[in-house]
């Protein structure tokens, strides 16, 4: 058995070695997805799947506390309204599938298969929206889209992926422009205070925002490679798409308005960050308020009297407290069960065995750390709860500590670029709000784009990095996935 553990532990390629590999060994050891037959699309497994509840019944409480309700809309779009705005179809149209049959008959329309649902619901809200008094219309909507992309990697790219959009049309550009950004806090609270991982945040250039939007605000992670991860972004669309699709509705004065539109999402490869932000060599590390099972009991020497009875009572009592948690008590080593446990990244394992038993303790061994903690065994349940919102906390901590260590400004196009081949994750630098600039650094950093602007912050220098033209904006330079 000990072979095997061996096995089982070198079977993950070392973070800083290839980290590509590592990601990809992380995904297939710790059974969170596979692939499908049906190429680019994953088939989500019982651990990546039970990640993915856990971040919805989290985030759809935040939403349903601003009054948001859920909904459900069909999957296929028909082609007539995906052209009546034209940025829209534009944006989607090299990764629309389409359906063009209906069993063995050729059909009159081609039906898209949703990349995104605007044009559902602006179809749906032009027939129902007359007056004032039926808004704002607060929605949102969990489910699949499929967009047909090229290169495909699990959870972070994937031609259908699971995510939630959220869709609102209210009477005033102001209530608009409210929500967006309170949907956006939302997403910003959410991901450090439940995921446990720290971002930059800010409006995306003109090149960069959602395909029909006046303005996106996007949250940016740093992965532990220095890439960044578009994390979560909510869109304000103005009237523009309830103008298309001709939403209007009467104030009290039975006066005909538009109504303006908002929108906002965040998909499963939110799991992505989790695994690239806060993993190891050996495996998962996840946050306590998102993981499946927040602990492992972990029984030693089982087969001797008393040992699993004495396991079994613990998981009760632990259960008892509110904790998520389970026992292993297959027939594996125990050097294969700790290494199973930290490979699913469960943030804490109790170990108990005869002596432990004999002495009236146990031992908490901490997923992040590996600290090992004993406990008298009547005072597990309240530690446990105690030291996971320790490691919560110390996760944030540790990443906030690392996202700090990798941002850095420049001056010159020179210093830049320097610094982007030292892998240094965000670079700050001024900008002349010219696309050609923002292609044109790109280019010569290697790959590194605009993430987001930087508006509560004073100026670097007065001029543009690239061009030395005057600069209007401070950007978030950084390379992608």
């Amino acid at each position: 058995m000990a072979k095997d553990n061996k096995k089982f532990v070198k079977s993950i390629t070392s973070r800083d070695e290839d980290f590509a590999q590592w990601y990809t060994d992380v995904v297939r050891e710790a059974e969170l997805c596979d692939y499908s037959s049906v190429k680019g699309c994953l088939n989500y497994l019982p651990n990546g799947y039970a990640i993915w509840e856990n971040i919805k019944a989290d985030l759809d409480k935040r939403f349903k506390d601003t009054g948001v309700e859920n909904v459900y809309l069909p999957m296929l779009i028909p082609e007539n309204l995906l052209q009546k705005e034209a940025d829209h179809v534009e944006g989607f149209a090299p990764e629309a599938a389409w359906v063009t049959h209906g069993g063995t008959e050729r059909l009159q329309e081609r039906y898209a298969i949703r990349p995104t649902s605007e044009t559902l619901f602006c179809d749906l809200w032009s027939r129902i929206v007359q007056s004032y008094r039926d808004l704002p219309k607060v929605w949102n909507q969990w489910n699949s889209v499929l967009r047909w992309e090229k290169t495909t990697r699990p959870f972070l790219r994937s031609r259908e992926f699971l995510w939630q959009e959220g869709h609102t049309i209210h009477a005033t550009y102001e209530e608009a422009e409210e929500r967006t950004l309170m949907m956006w806090k939302v997403y910003k609270d959410f991901i450090s205070e439940s995921l446990a991982i720290p971002y930059v945040a800010g409006r995306k250039t003109e090149s960069e925002k959602f395909a029909g939007a006046e303005d996106t605000y996007t949250v940016e992670a740093l992965m532990h490679d220095g890439k960044a991860l578009q994390s979560a972004t909510s869109h304000f669309f103005g009237n523009g798409f309830p103008d298309a699709y001709d939403i209007k509705y009467l104030d009290k004065n039975n006066e005909l308005h538009s109504v303006y539109e908002t929108s906002w999402g965040l998909s499963t490869r939110i799991i992505g960050a989790i695994i690239m932000v806060h993993g190891d060599d050996s495996g998962l590390v996840l946050p306590p308020r998102i993981a499946p099972k927040q602990v492992r009991v972990i029984p030693v020497a089982q087969h001797k009297e008393g040992v699993l009875d004495r396991a079994e009572e613990l998981l009760a009592a632990i259960r008892a407290e509110g904790l998520r948690a389970d026992i292993d008590e297959s027939e594996k080593s125990p050097g294969w069960k700790f290494s199973e446990q930290e490979m699913l990244g469960i943030p804490v394992r109790v170990e108990l065995g005869p002596k432990d038993i004999e002495n009236g303790q146990a031992v908490l061994v901490r997923r992040d750390t590996r600290e090992k903690t004993v406990v008298a065994i009547d005072e597990v349940p309240a530690a446990l709860a105690e030291l996971l919102e320790t490691i919560q906390q110390d996760m944030y901590t540790r990443a906030k500590a690392f996202l700090d260590g990798h941002i850095d400004e420049a001056e010159t196009m020179d210093e830049m670029v320097a610094k982007f081949k030292d892998n240094r994750g965000f670079i700050k630098a001024m900008w002349c709000g010219d696309e050609s600039c923002e292609e044109a650094i790109k280019a010569e950093t290697g790959g590194a784009g605009s993430r987001c602007l930087i508006e509560d912050e004073e100026p670097i220098s007065d001029r543009c990095i690239y061009c030395g033209k005057p600069a209007k904006h401070k950007v978030f330079w950084g390379k992608a996935y």
